[in-house]
């Protein structure tokens, strides 16, 4: 008999700033790291939108930070008790050079969750919190890359026994932050090159957990996506395209719907899970940024896949507390599968 599953990625804009070091939740009327939201605020936002998700597994980006006094598992999981989520269990992976780690809240009722990395001596695809080589396109030849958020590789199984892998993945930003001009294209053209060989890093790994006859789930916020910037023109490429695999053969690509609306769409109408404030703008931009991605045996299930945007999924818009809590919570939106296994 079939399970069904409800499997979601959600981008937690600084998670990190609602803990204190012995993973407690800093619920007070201090500021979080949202603009005019209190720590408060933005935990009972995120406490609403993971209780309306009622996933069964959510891989966790921008999820608090590990380190020698700080846990990630521990923080979330004192979250999900206090939410009351069934999502209650975490596991996480290589540790983050950055405040941001890659972590999974899963239902233990219904999945186990294995950090369960490949990629050891003799592999030709170097394990993520390893060395890979990538060429700069440039007179310098080949630089060596390092992930700064590596990503979370894990062995999946349901309460049935169907077995499946997932790989959780927060990719470089390709903001050049405060500079400007000359400077600031400098900078985001050699980010975006970062960001395609660490998805090209990603896209050998799927290949050969595909050639091993994996079923495969990717996802997170991979900070790109098809005609997002100008800077795509001289790669030819995003970094979605890459981890998609849309130059393999069919039986290797992997499929996202949202992301095949943006690549036949390129200008026009195209869905979007992130909203970000630009300041010299005054104004709001939105992007499609997070994806969930499944190998071609996951996708013949007939999987259905959700942006929860609280301004275009009628829905969530439907359902005020839902609405504002989305916008509040963070600056991305949840994306969800349900999927029968």
């Amino acid at each position: 008999m079939a399970e069904h599953l409800r499997i979601a990625t959600y981008n937690c804009e600084w998670f990190n700033a609602l803990f204190d070091n012995r993973g407690r939740m800093l619920e007070d009327g201090g500021p979080s790291s949202r603009y005019h939201v209190t720590r408060r605020d933005q935990l009972a936002a995120l406490g609403i939108v993971f209780a309306a998700l009622d996933a069964d597994a959510v891989m966790v980006i921008e999820a608090p930070d590990t380190n020698r006094k700080r846990s990630s598992v521990k923080a979330l999981e004192t979250f999900a008790a206090a939410v009351g989520i069934r999502a209650r269990k975490g596991v996480t992976g290589f540790v983050s050079e950055t405040e941001q780690e890659i972590t999974l809240l899963y239902d233990p009722d219904r999945l186990t969750a294995q950090h369960d990395p490949q990629g050891g001596p003799g592999d030709p695809v170097p394990r993520f919190d390893g060395v890979f080589r990538y060429d700069q396109d440039t007179d310098t030849g080949f630089a060596p890359l390092r992930f700064d958020k590596p990503p979370l590789e894990l062995a999946m199984t349901t309460k049935g026994g169907a077995v499946f892998r997932m790989i959780g993945v927060h990719a470089k930003s390709k903001s050049p932050g405060s500079a400007r001009g000359k400077a600031a294209d400098r900078i985001a053209i050699d980010n975006r090159r970062k960001q395609l060989a660490q998805c090209l890093w990603v896209r050998q790994r799927v290949r050969a957990q595909l050639e091993a006859g994996d079923d495969l789930i990717v996802l997170g916020d991979f900070n790109d996506g098809p005609g997002l910037d100008e800077y795509e023109a001289l790669f030819g490429r995003s970094g979605v395209e890459v981890v998609l695999g849309i130059e393999d053969a069919p039986e290797w690509r992997l499929t996202d719907p949202h992301a095949a609306m943006a690549l036949a769409q390129r200008v026009g109408i195209a869905p979007t899970t992130s909203r970000f404030y630009v300041a010299p703008k005054k104004r709001y931009f939105e992007a499609l940024l997070d994806f969930i991605m499944l190998s071609k045996g996951l996708a013949a299930r007939a999987p259905e896949w959700r942006i929860w945007h609280p301004l275009n999924d009628p829905d969530c818009f439907a359902v005020p507390e839902l609405r504002e809590a989305l916008l509040t919570a963070s600056d991305h939106f949840p994306v969800t599968i349900d999927i029968d296994l």
